[in-house]
């Protein structure tokens, strides 16, 4: 009997670690991480292209595991076509040309890889760099903040306006699904429109699925998303030069248990962000009448990978993990912010009162590491802010640990783990994967 007893307490011991561990940030009994992601996409080796795909694909079109495909260009998916990719698929992203992939509206891609087989796409170049291809353009007829509520890509890229116009009043708009996908070295720079980024996603709509992808080594934005209804789960933005998701031109977003990691040695030329979340790019274009962006974000994980983060900062190496802009919604739960400075910028014309703070919430947050937490851009006295969002009301917690004590394994380059681990107790054996 005493056996029985003992054995029960250590199991329930055992989960209630569990879940205190996972409370916030990224969350999974398993590290979902594993073994889909690729934090070394350098070391990987992808056999030579044995298919080309170029110019517009205006019919329903497969692709095979059993090939490699090279992106020659700029490639578009047109004419109300449906383009399938096989899981395991690796589709490489021409250097010299600087391809890159355009599913117009009204089109789809079903590109559905698996957890053991997902669908890659990455650089031509045995030595990979940020920028040598361009990324993924994914469009569809769903809203947006825009005067006429239709927009155009400017991107520079060759192609018919019909192509490259997004946005509409559907806001079920289907551009099919994304799902274990990893994204690698896009991010073409161009003179005259700046970088594409990993994926973007122009009016897309609420019957598009986005889940498991990943955006690694990007020269532009990893995850752009204009305008739209779109919940997206389950994200890793790894390293990217610029911000790791940004939102715009009246998005409506929820995103759910996803990852940033940035590194201080490696930006843009501009400051760059976890969260980037905006309302317009030029305030004349924008229809104030219509729906702002509103970005609801619950288990995040942000997390700045540091070799000395006072050195960083003291230097001007490490950046805001969330800039939010005015007449924007942002409301973020059960997350954790760590190694940022500071954590949060709120756009200088945000007037700091009672009806804006409703509409810019912070609950059940771990800021860990940061060089001040909520600040208004360019004000250096966030003593409002600091009483405001640390009100117990809240339940934000504050602390200064290091990664090695935050969480559970971020030291492995192969397959680190980010979830958050409290009061230094690492996650039971049967819950991290090897």
């Amino acid at each position: 009997m005493k056996k029985i007893i003992l054995i029960t307490f250590v199991l329930v011991s055992m989960c209630n670690t569990l879940i205190a561990q996972q409370e916030k940030g990224i969350v999974g009994m398993n590290n979902w991480l594993s073994p889909w992601t690729e934090f070394q996409p350098n070391q990987v080796a992808y056999d030579t292209p044995t298919q080309i795909l170029t110019g517009e694909i205006t019919s329903d079109t497969k692709l095979y595991k059993r090939d490699v495909y090279l992106l020659l260009g700029d490639v578009f998916v047109t004419d109300s076509t449906t383009l399938t990719i096989e899981p395991g698929t690796v589709i490489i992203g021409d250097f010299d040309t600087k391809g890159s992939l355009t599913i117009s509206n009204g089109s789809k891609i079903i590109a559905e890889g698996t957890q053991t087989d997902p669908i890659v796409f990455t650089s031509s170049k045995s030595r990979k760099k940020p920028g040598d291809w361009g990324g993924i353009f994914i469009l569809g007829d769903a809203p947006t903040s825009k005067f006429g509520n239709e927009a155009v890509l400017n991107y520079g890229l060759k192609s018919s306006f019909s192509n490259l116009s997004y946005g509409g009043d559907n806001v079920e708009s289907d551009s099919g699904i994304l799902k274990y996908v990893r994204i690698e070295y896009a991010g073409k720079r161009t003179a005259r429109f700046g970088y594409f980024n990993g994926l973007t996603l122009a009016g897309v709509g609420h019957q598009t699925i986005i889940d498991e992808i990943m955006v690694s080594h990007c020269n532009g934005n990893s995850f752009s998303v204009l305008g739209g209804y779109v919940y997206l789960e389950n994200l890793v933005s790894f390293k990217s030069n610029g911000n790791d998701y940004e939102f715009n031109l009246g998005t409506q977003c929820n995103i759910v248990n996803s990852l940033a990691v940035r590194s201080p040695y490696v930006s843009g030329a501009n400051a760059s962000r976890c969260l980037n979340i905006l309302a317009y790019s030029e305030k004349e274009d924008n229809d104030f009448s219509k729906e702002q962006t509103r970005i609801d974000a619950q288990n995040l994980t942000l997390i700045n990978l540091s070799d000395d983060l006072t050195y960083d900062i003291s230097v001007g190496l490490v950046t805001e993990a969330i800039f939010i802009g005015e007449s924007t919604s942002f409301s973020i739960d059960k997350s954790v912010i760590s190694g940022f400075n500071p954590a949060v910028y709120l756009d200088e014309n945000i007037k700091i009162n009672n009806e804006n703070l409703q509409n810019i919430l912070f609950t059940s947050t771990y800021f860990n590491n940061c060089e001040g937490n909520i600040f208004v851009k360019n004000y250096t006295n966030n003593e409002d802010l600091e009483n405001w969002y640390g009100n117990r009301a809240f339940s934000n917690v504050y602390s200064k640990g290091p990664d090695s004590e935050t969480f559970i394994n971020v030291k492995t380059s192969k397959r680190p783990d980010f979830r958050l681990r409290i009061n230094k107790i690492m996650a039971s054996s049967f819950a991290v994967e090897d």
